[in-house]
């Protein structure tokens, strides 16, 4: 019982440490989709994933259509801080993939547009904010699937 934490064209390197780290303490694989914003032997990325980095189940792809090829029949749902439904109405399954934009400017609109359908967000209750972090972000939607698989 798993999820996929998919993240698309990650820049900081201490929030895929911290991903990873999450990744393997509830037993998800992680996806990575390139370009990174850094290197995976980045020194900060390691600092942060500590010592379970070489422990993670990850799988690296070098572009969207690589992902989105290989990952075709998946059940999928896609975070957006634009998305209508709220992250706690998602049909957690166990195997879905949950698929994160870059830190900057979240998940591409060629993505956003094909899956309208599968949009989601996590509530933020002040103007002044436009999103949360991205670690933040993976971890409150990996339990609250969770509670749906154990």
């Amino acid at each position: 019982m798993s999820y996929n934490i998919v993240l698309v064209a990650p820049e900081i390197p201490t929030n895929t440490g911290n991903i990873g780290r999450l990744c393997l303490a509830t037993g998800s694989t992680l996806h990575l989709i390139k370009p990174f914003g850094f290197e995976l032997d980045n020194s900060r990325l390691k600092r942060a994933g500590l010592d379970y980095w070489k422990h993670l189940s990850l799988v690296i792809y070098e572009n969207v259509d690589e992902f989105f090829t290989l990952q075709k029949d998946k059940n999928m749902v896609f975070f957006s801080s634009h998305a209508t439904k709220l992250h706690w109405t998602i049909p957690f399954e166990d195997n879905m993939f949950l698929v994160f934009g870059k830190e900057s400017v979240g998940l591409p609109n060629s993505i956003l547009e094909k899956n309208p359908d599968n949009l989601y967000k996590i509530p933020l209750y002040n103007e002044h904010i436009r999103s949360l972090n991205l670690s933040n972000a993976v971890a409150i939607a990996v339990y609250e699937g969770l509670k749906y698989l154990y």
